[in-house]
């Protein structure tokens, strides 16, 4: 294949090179894929940028960016070799709705605080994909997110039309509620409904983050971290005690973890 190798290359060099890998003769493994057999790395590639903002590391950053760019030249030309659009109208359509979004910026629109703007980015939203009605944009919100972000985008969508408590009390009270309502499901040793009650906890919790302004995916995250962390130092303590986790039980271990979580040494 006739293929000039550069010093630096672009995104039209990207493109090109997704081409070829895909062409008759080219890579067996890019010219087998699918939008279905890469859809989840497209998922890890996302995370991994996630990963890279998270430890603050711009080189790391820079190469997964270029991993999900990859997926999104991947996955066009896969639809490029249908005939049905290419990389240049995604570039064109995101432009397009940037330039409609933005008529503050692009038209005569006054917004000049970051709630003006949002409220002018869901209007718009709205009359772009044709709802007329809170439901419809609900439903627009895709289920394939992570259950916690969605369910705070859903109650968002909700609070902006008045469906909301007056303060984080209401919903605070509800989670108590729902706790209530989980104790008595599993009391009654009702499999559907503990898994309903369940959901409904976790949906309230999710609506009580959303009041004190806190990330519910990343308080989880961060609350996993923090069990790990003294998971690891109570399995330590156990080690130099010679005490077998397994056969402990669970009083010997919970002294473990509050002396973990009180700090004694």
């Amino acid at each position: 294949m006739d293929f000039k190798f550069k010093e630096k290359y672009d995104c039209a060099d990207l493109v090109g090179i997704m081409e070829m890998l895909r062409m008759p003769g080219g890579c067996p493994w890019d010219s087998a894929q699918t939008h279905e057999s890469i859809k989840k790395n497209f998922i890890e590639e996302t995370y991994e940028v996630i990963e890279a903002i998270n430890k603050k590391d711009a080189s790391l950053l820079c190469e997964e960016l270029g991993d999900v760019l990859m997926q999104v030249v991947f996955h066009a030309q896969m639809e490029k070799e249908k005939g049905t659009f290419d990389f240049d109208d995604v570039a064109d359509g995101i432009c397009k709705k940037l330039i409609v979004r933005h008529p503050h910026i692009f038209g005569d629109v006054k917004a000049d605080t970051v709630d003006e703007v949002l409220t002018n980015w869901d209007s718009i939203k709205m009359q772009t994909k044709g709802q007329k009605t809170t439901t419809e944009s609900m439903l627009s919100v895709p289920r394939e997110l992570p259950a916690l972000m969605r369910a705070g985008k859903i109650q968002k969508k909700a609070a902006d039309v008045g469906f909301d408590w007056d303060d984080v009390s209401g919903s605070v009270d509800k989670l108590y509620e729902e706790t209530d309502e989980l104790k008595e499901a599993i009391a009654l040793g009702d499999k559907d409904r503990i898994s309903e009650e369940l959901g409904d906890l976790l949906f309230s919790a999710v609506n009580v983050s959303r009041f004190v302004k806190v990330d519910a995916e990343e308080a989880l995250t961060a609350a996993t971290d923090k069990f790990l962390n003294r998971f690891s130092r109570v399995e330590k303590k156990a080690a130099e005690r010679n005490i077998d986790m397994k056969t402990a039980g669970i009083e010997v271990l919970d002294s473990l973890w509050d002396e973990v979580k009180s700090g004694a040494e």
